[in-house]
């Protein structure tokens, strides 16, 4: 019985333990994502089809008032709005479709609507992701604050890059490359996205500012969900006596300024890891898929609720990032042929729409294939 009941048990474990917390955060950041679309559409006089988490067969469903089908669907890894007019998830034309509406379903039809009206509602998707994440961290702010320390040298590794550009203990950081900080943790973000670059980093010594030029080295590491990451190192430390690390606590004002702030600056890394990935400088073990975010969701459950809604928070804005790249069928390919057909004064033609939406879905698949490849055999 005791064999038997063993395998159960440890299926028991992985279900509640990583599957659970993978739908949890998959569905949240999807939802978001979706009712941005939804709501925008409707406040925009858009008709509704249909609003559906995951694709496929429909596992559960109801019909509302105004006709709309809210469904759950069976494969879990997305989720699509599909507006009167649409020919599939993809909000795609109808073109025989729509002439087979009456009057009244045409005036609300998505592809007849001008064109402001259709940017708004595709663009709303990714806004409402990066204003669910600067939601959480505001909460997270208000609730727990965060502890923070000056920027100021402890120690310098012999034979570091910042010990080879003159950096000395007792040093206090002013900025990098420009951009001013105030804090050590500042320090920290602007220099672990730029292995390899070299980076000028004014310093207060003495009462006076000098300038250093130091290229952080790309460093293996564990962080907390117990994957190895690569970030770039100056080889500099702080400590608790000269960093007079402390905990900072926000009203809810504050707290959404900081979550706003903090937004921004995950927006602004993660933005720069693609550019860097695109130009071959990042290691593409860092892109993973549906598999590695359940390992990371199960990770994260297992620290506490707290770490899963911020990873909640993390995927937000990289789902928001990934549909505004202007490539069809995601969000960023339809503002861009809004864009050029508010330039042109009139419709991208229909021919030009299918050959670019084909190559577009071609590059999606090549990139979710690739991902799934990293997540199970590639790193």
């Amino acid at each position: 019985m005791t064999d038997i009941a063993v395998p159960f048990l440890g299926l028991g474990n992985f279900l509640i333990g990583t599957i659970v917390p993978f739908l949890f955060v998959l569905t949240v950041v999807v939802f978001v994502h979706e009712m941005g679309h939804y709501l925008v559409g409707r406040w925009c006089g858009i008709g509704v089809r249909a609003f559906s988490i995951g694709f496929g067969p429909e596992l559960l469903g109801f019909t509302d008032r105004r006709g709309t089908r809210w469904r759950l669907s069976a494969i879990p890894l997305g989720g699509y709005v599909k507006f009167v007019g649409d020919v599939g998830a993809a909000s795609q034309p109808d073109a025989e479709g729509l002439d087979e509406l009456s009057d009244e379903e045409r005036n609300v039809a998505f592809h007849t609507q001008p064109v402001w009206k259709r940017a708004a509602t595709v663009f709303a998707g990714p806004l409402f992701n990066f204003l669910l994440t600067i939601v959480v961290f505001a909460v997270m702010f208000a609730m727990f604050g965060r502890y923070v320390s000056e920027p100021i040298v402890a120690e310098v590794r012999p034979d570091s890059p910042a010990a080879q550009a003159g950096i000395e203990p007792g040093d206090r950081f002013v900025s990098v490359n420009g951009v001013r900080v105030e804090t050590f943790t500042d320090v920290q973000r602007l220099v672990s996205g730029r292995a390899g670059d070299p980076l000028t980093f004014v310093l207060e010594r003495d009462g006076r500012q000098v300038e250093a030029v130091a290229t952080p080295e790309a460093t293996e590491q564990t962080d907390a969900l117990g994957n190895t990451i690569k970030i770039g190192l100056i080889g500099v430390v702080n400590n608790e006596e000269l960093g007079q690390r402390r905990m900072v606590e926000y009203s809810p004002l504050e707290a959404v300024g900081a979550g706003i702030e903090e937004t921004g600056s995950v927006i602004a890394r993660t933005g720069q890891f693609l550019k860097r990935l695109v130009a071959g400088r990042e290691d593409r073990c860092q892109l993973g898929g549906p598999v590695k975010i359940a390992d990371m969701a199960g990770k994260a459950a297992g620290l506490g609720f707290e770490w899963l809604v911020q990873l909640v928070a993390l995927l937000s804005v990289g789902i928001g990032i990934l549909n505004l790249l202007p490539i069809p069928p995601l969000d960023g390919g339809h503002l861009a042929f809004y864009a050029l057909e508010a330039v042109l004064r009139r419709p991208v033609p229909s021919q030009v729409v299918e050959v670019v939406y084909r190559a577009g879905m071609l590059v999606v698949l090549v990139f979710m294939a690739f991902v799934f490849w990293n997540d199970l055999f590639g790193c």
